[in-house]
Formats: structure tokens, C-alpha cells, sequence
């Protein structure tokens, strides 16, 4: 039998309340919007190499949040190319008065912990260069100031 191995995750999907008020957020990550469908779904690429790395689908104002601690998805991890691109997102976001959740360093990378306007928390990360050399372990959690 063939072994399953996947290349990639390809693209997230995110419900939102309002595709108005979530679209500048993320392009205030750096994602460019590239298609919308109808005022309910939103697609944005990162890099412009993908159709789409986010979409968006607009689910109304009125939508629940999911209760704290219920099973699905924790938190999704976005990758800049450097620290200096995560203090810049963290200088942006404080500006804009976004939650920021937290930040840490992880051996790997640098983390910058944030929730978008529907409470959806993000990781905003870059690796440490050479990593794999280091011996780091994944597991690792130590404060870290991404001022």
C-alpha cells in the first residue's frame, strides 16, 4: 500500500460574522483579498503563489461564538519571514487596538498571540533561524517581548 503524506495544509476557512468588518483585520495582517463571492465569502492569498491560503465565509451577526473549551479549532498559525515582520504586526495591531492574547518564545519560533473581531485566536510566528542546528524542542514555552 502506498504511504498517505501530505505536501501542505492548503488553505484555512474561517467563519466570520461580518465579511466588512473581518476583511481589514486580515488585510492588516498582510493578506490581499483577491475574489469575493457574493458578500459572503472572501479569498486572500498570502504570498499570491496560492488561489487562496484564507478564505472568509460570512456567517451573520447574530452567529454564536463556539463555548470555551469546546472540541474544534484552538488557533491558527500564520508565518512571517522574520521577528522583525511579527513586532511590526504586533506595533500595527496594538494601534489598532486589537486583542493581544500573548507572546512566547517557543525555541523554534517567536510567537505573537492575537484574537481577530470575532474572537478567533491567531498566531502571528516566525521561526529562529537555524533552528533544527539549535536541538530545540517544539514543546518549549518561555515569555518573549515583541516589542
Amino acid at each position: 500500500m502506498e504511504e498517505i503524506k501530505p505536501l501542505e495544509v492548503g488553505h484555512v476557512v474561517l467563519r466570520v460574522r461580518n465579511l466588512s468588518r473581518s476583511t481589514p483585520f486580515y488585510e492588516l495582517l498582510g493578506f490581499t483579498k483577491v475574489a469575493e463571492l457574493g458578500g459572503v465569502m472572501a479569498f486572500f492569498t498570502a504570498t499570491g503563489e496560492n488561489h487562496h491560503d484564507l478564505a472568509l465565509q460570512a456567517v451573520g451577526d447574530g452567529a454564536p461564538s463556539p463555548p470555551p473549551g469546546a472540541v474544534g479549532l484552538y488557533h491558527v498559525a500564520i508565518r512571517y519571514p522574520s521577528d522583525d515582520h511579527v513586532r511590526a504586526a504586533f506595533r500595527a495591531l496594538a494601534d489598532a487596538g486589537v486583542d493581544i492574547v500573548g507572546a512566547s518564545d517557543h525555541g523554534v519560533s517567536h510567537s505573537l498571540y492575537i484574537r481577530d473581531p470575532d474572537g478567533i485566536e491567531l498566531e502571528l510566528y516566525a521561526d529562529v533561524p537555524d533552528w533544527r542546528e539549535q536541538g530545540e524542542q517544539v514543546a518549549t514555552i518561555r515569555p518573549w517581548d515583541p516589542r
